[in-house]
């Protein structure tokens, strides 16, 4: 095992940087947990030492006030301000660690003829507690450790330092061979965690996605949309049908690779012109419906639909499909010279319309008009009905 894996835990420098945001989480938590703990003992000790219980003098509450005092103050912060704790949760570790572990270095100067027992559960307790990197711990712990045994030489006879000195040998061999295969195993759970997640994510795709456009799919498409009908508050919205114009040819005449091509292109034209690609690059649980601003799908074959919202009305609507009809017939790439042509159909949807199935038809019904008209261009479906075709009052 190369030295960089044994310091990340038997894993490489990549897959632990992959795990950094749980292991600032659980080492957050962690400091919540044990300075809780730590008040709570600091507190009883208080008591006993007000008190002269379990021979624990009045001469040692100003020792006790101080930790109580700090330990809280701590814990506030890191409650109050749980964001900073978590950017910046190793040092915040090693703070802990230092209040901690001088505690109990302290307590064993103020035992002088007892062997030391607190040092050597709370080493114990901030190794399996925390996770760093292999060698910072290591190098904590034992600089930690030096300190312990340089004050217990000092104010302790010879016999009790060196029991001392016998107990923290056994005990740190064993702390830090299990903060090895203890971190390891959370390492190991974190990477599980993101690997599920992932395969999740990528289900999530297959199964909401189009793989050749990377926009929705039909079925994906009805539900969301149908959602962002009743939580989006725009003033306008309008429902989209795009068909590309001559595609039965480019599959006849240059082969379904290049109609697979003209097909991915317009995809990506909808979607840039619409604005959605950042929006189609994250997790659809995480959509903020009241806040989109179209949603764009491939129905199948070359026929392509979007719900456009906007505040400004019919104008800002037209604006923004006259500019993908526009990116489109501007497309040049391998067999298209002269663009891709599209006749589109728009429907507007009112407040409180929720029926997305008679918008689509409305759509359906312009689209087909654009057909009939020649080709290549936008019908409004209130339009139709006014018998006008083209770009005329609004509906």
């Amino acid at each position: 095992m190369h030295g960089r894996n044994l310091n990340y835990y038997g894993y490489d420098k990549e897959t632990y940087a992959e795990c950094s945001e749980m292991i600032s989480q659980t080492n957050r938590n962690n400091l919540i947990g044990l300075n809780v703990w730590f008040i709570g003992v600091n507190f009883l000790y208080l008591i006993f030492s007000a008190l002269n219980l379990f021979g624990v003098t009045q001469e040692r509450v100003p020792f006790y006030v101080v930790y109580f005092l700090i330990s809280l103050a701590f814990s506030i912060v890191v409650g109050c301000f749980h964001k900073f704790a978590e950017k910046h949760s190793v040092i915040f570790v090693y703070i802990n660690m230092t209040i901690l572990l001088s505690y109990g270095i302290l307590v064993s100067a103020l035992q002088p003829y007892l062997a030391a027992t607190i040092y050597l559960f709370l080493i114990a307790v901030t190794a399996l507690a925390y996770i760093d990197t292999m060698l910072r711990m290591t190098l904590m712990t034992i600089s930690a450790s030096t300190v312990f045994i340089y004050t217990s030489y000092k104010f302790k006879t010879f016999s009790i330092a060196y029991q001392d000195t016998y107990n923290l040998a056994i005990v740190l061999t064993l702390v830090i061979a299990l903060h090895y295969v203890f971190q390891r195993m959370r390492i190991q759970q974190f990477v599980l965690y993101y690997r599920n997640l992932q395969i999740q994510n990528e289900l999530e795709v297959k199964s909401s996605f189009d793989m050749l456009t990377g926009l929705l799919n039909r079925g994906s498409f009805f539900s969301i949309a149908d959602e962002l009908l009743r939580k989006n508050d725009v003033d306008m919205m309008a429902v989209c049908l795009f068909d590309l114009d001559g595609f039965k040819q480019i599959n006849d005449v240059l082969g379904h690779q290049i109609g697979d091509k003209a097909i991915q292109e317009a995809g990506r034209a909808i979607l840039e012109c619409l604005g959605l690609k950042e929006l189609y690059s994250t997790k659809i649980s995480d959509w903020e419906f009241a806040r989109l601003n179209g949603l764009a799908a491939r129905l199948g074959g070359d026929e392509f639909i979007a719900v456009v919202c906007c505040e400004n009305g019919r104008g800002d609507i037209l604006n923004i499909i006259k500019n993908i009809l526009e990116t489109l017939n501007k497309l040049r790439f391998e067999g298209i010279e002269d663009g891709l042509k599209c006749s589109i159909g728009v429907t507007k949807v009112e407040k409180g319309d929720y029926d997305l199935d008679a918008a689509y038809k409305r759509a359906d019904v312009a689209m087909y008009a654009s057909k009939k008209a020649g080709k290549n261009q936008i019908n409004f479906y209130g339009d139709l009905k006014n018998g006008e075709q083209g770009e005329g009052s609004d509906d």
